[in-house]
């Protein structure tokens, strides 16, 4: 649906485009005729790429982790540039957004609760008080109040920061003795690059759900709740659980998957979500066809799902964003039943990256992340990647397998 044309379209401020968002909302904006803003730092501003700051009509340079005076600054801007939705792409700043809406008069999320899909420990609160199944959690401060938590939630069980994203300071612990070293390793975000907002440095506890999962969005507007497609999840074994690719549709039996949409329906709407978009993730042990909400953010999901979901289903997520920032219907009706999946390239260890090839398959295209020379993370966290490999095909199987075949196929040297 056009909304607008060109540069006399609707205007809408993203709260720190960069990152995986930002390619889909631009794309998105120049479907809708939308005029693109941005309010970031000045010298985040410099590192944007170049297609990144030719899509933007204009930017608001402030200080994000200011609130009182970045509300002021944008408040100005978007008065100035007659600014009627906000949308935000970074996680760790939706409270912002949501105060900015509210500022302005736009629809967006509850003020009241848009801390919620930030701090993982508000979350648990929220989730609690609307009756959302979750894991049993607790909050430690450091490794001592985490060993007792520890014995009344049981083993095994995650630990993972309070504010953090990309699996970043996520453990999975089997038993006491890896206990502290996980608390530390949650605990060591002590502030978020590259805006240096300070972060909550308490450690949650979580009681371990066994089974597959899945992710499932959900798009708000006016505080009704529309479904999107059931995604599902990959991810590795071990201590560190990165994921290692997604697939759409996920394979579910129908009912199942009416199920985990009005789950994650439930939950966005939990943590605030009124007017924007929200990202959940659930778990489904086995057996019990009971899907368990392990977090919700909400914002557009990373790891290219926008660009997976499209591809399976027609429908466009971040153009489904900006409507419901602007207060119109989304467009989530599917318009095809395909398949697409993904897969991420995972180093055996951290170094430097000496040498990289994805194969062409017909069905698939590729991306690198990390070039030749790049030093490449352990593999702890997201990270990581070195690049990545969709593929699309008549059914999930197919395309996952596609997907898998060639990741299987890929070179990856790390000296």
């Amino acid at each position: 649906m056009m909304i607008g044309e060109g540069p006399h379209g609707p205007g809408v401020l993203v709260i720190e485009p960069m990152g995986n968002a930002g390619r889909f909302l631009v794309e998105a904006a120049g479907r809708l005729g939308v005029r693109l803003y941005a309010a970031t730092h000045e010298d985040v501003h410099d590192g944007y790429p170049q297609w990144l700051r030719a899509a933007l009509a204009g930017v608001c340079a402030t200080d994000l982790t200011d609130t009182p005076r970045a509300l002021e600054d944008m408040e100005a801007f978007c008065r100035r540039h007659a600014v009627t939705g906000i949308a935000p792409a970074w996680e760790l700043f939706t409270p912002l957004a949501a105060l900015l809406a509210e500022r302005l008069g736009l629809p967006g999320n509850d003020p009241r609760l848009a801390h919620a899909p930030r701090n993982k420990i508000l979350m648990g609160e929220a989730f609690a008080a609307a009756g959302i199944p979750a894991p049993r959690w607790a909050v430690a401060h450091d490794a001592a109040e985490a060993r007792q938590a520890a014995e009344a939630l049981g083993w095994p069980l995650v630990v993972k920061p309070a504010e953090q994203g990309g699996s970043w300071g996520v453990s999975v612990v089997d038993g006491p003795d890896g206990l502290a070293e996980a608390v530390a390793a949650a605990r060591r975000f002590t502030h978020a690059g590259p805006h240096g907002l300070e972060l909550d440095t308490r450690v949650l506890l979580q009681e371990y759900i066994p089974g597959r999962e899945y992710s499932c969005d959900t798009v708000v507007v006016g505080g009704v709740a529309h479904p999107l497609p059931v995604v599902g999840k990959d991810t590795t074994e071990g201590r560190y659980r990165i994921e290692t690719g997604h697939t759409c549709p996920s394979g579910l039996p129908a009912p199942l998957v009416r199920e985990v949409q009005d789950i994650a329906a439930r939950a966005a709407l939990a943590v605030g979500v009124r007017d924007g978009i929200a990202h959940t993730e659930v778990k489904i042990p086995p057996g019990t066809g009971s899907p368990y909400v392990i977090e919700t953010g909400a914002r557009l999901p990373g790891d290219n799902l926008c660009e997976v979901v499209e591809a399976a289903t027609g429908v466009n997520e971040a153009v489904a964003q900006l409507q419901a920032v602007l207060g119109l219907a989304p467009d989530t009706a599917p318009t095809r039943t395909d398949a697409a999946s993904i897969r991420f390239l995972l180093p055996e260890h951290g170094g430097v990256l000496r040498r990289v090839e994805i194969p062409d398959l017909p069905g698939t295209h590729s991306e690198l992340h990390l070039r030749p020379g790049d030093t490449v993370p352990e593999p702890s966290d997201s990270a990581c990647r070195i690049g990545h490999v969709v593929a699309r095909a008549e059914t999930a199987d197919r395309a996952r397998a596609l997907a898998g075949r060639a990741a299987a196929r890929s070179l990856v040297e790390v000296g």
